[in-house]
């Protein structure tokens, strides 16, 4: 059985490798190795309100919560000055989760609807991510393949406007110790054994509302 040790080390080696890109052909996620990746990426004796082998603050970890009155169930809800995702569930409850939001003036606030979401996805830098930082796209540009040092990590909601991909994601992430900080090109991100579990209960076609951050709060006051 894996240790707790184990697991650091093995997750410390999986994150810290260089990513690297694809010589020919789209990127692909192995089905086969879907098992194997959440293993990987899953703490031994993983209690989702406890186990914090990533090192996150206590408050980041997950928690059932009540909801405030009248939002709906199924939809999410993420509150950017605290680093916090809520799926609202039926009951008056929600499940609530630490996220880490987007540096600068990437993260863009707004409504969306959750069109897709896949299980250890591919991932594409966009046009815009390579021209802005191209030292660290550099032969990226036909994507990654899935797996434990992709980007998106475990799983990935697609986030649509007016019926078109606008590119952003609510993500699970390699990079656990961003949770509750401004780190990603635009996305949400959440450790991955925490999106694992909140993945089955998010369904196509709810509502994904992303509220300012705290920079945006003090510039409308």
């Amino acid at each position: 059985m894996l240790t707790r040790r184990h697991f650091v080390i093995t997750t410390t080696a999986l994150f810290s490798v260089p990513l690297a890109g694809r010589a020919l052909g789209a990127p692909v996620s192995n089905r086969a190795m879907w098992n194997t990746w959440d293993a990987q990426v899953t703490p031994p004796d993983y209690v989702p309100e406890t186990s914090n082998a990533w090192g996150i603050q206590s408050r980041f970890l997950p928690r059932r919560v009540e909801a405030n009155p009248g939002l709906r169930p199924g939809d999410l809800h993420v509150d950017a000055v605290a680093r916090y995702l809520y799926h609202i569930e039926p009951g008056g409850t929600a499940m609530r989760y630490g996220v880490a939001i987007a540096k600068g003036d990437l993260y863009a606030p707004g409504t969306y609807t959750v069109a897709r979401k896949a299980k250890w996805p591919t991932w594409t830098p966009t046009a815009n991510m390579i021209k802005r930082d191209p030292h660290l796209y550099a032969g990226l540009e036909d994507g990654m393949d899935a797996g434990p040092r992709n980007p998106l990590g475990s799983r990935a909601f697609y986030l649509y406007r007016g019926g078109r991909d606008t590119y952003l994601r609510i993500h699970g992430s390699p990079y656990p110790g961003s949770i509750g900080g401004r780190a990603s090109s635009g996305c949400v991100r959440m450790v991955m054994a925490h999106i694992n579990d909140l993945y089955p209960n998010v369904s196509t076609g709810v509502t994904a509302y992303l509220y300012p951050p705290e920079d945006l709060l003090g510039a409308r006051s």
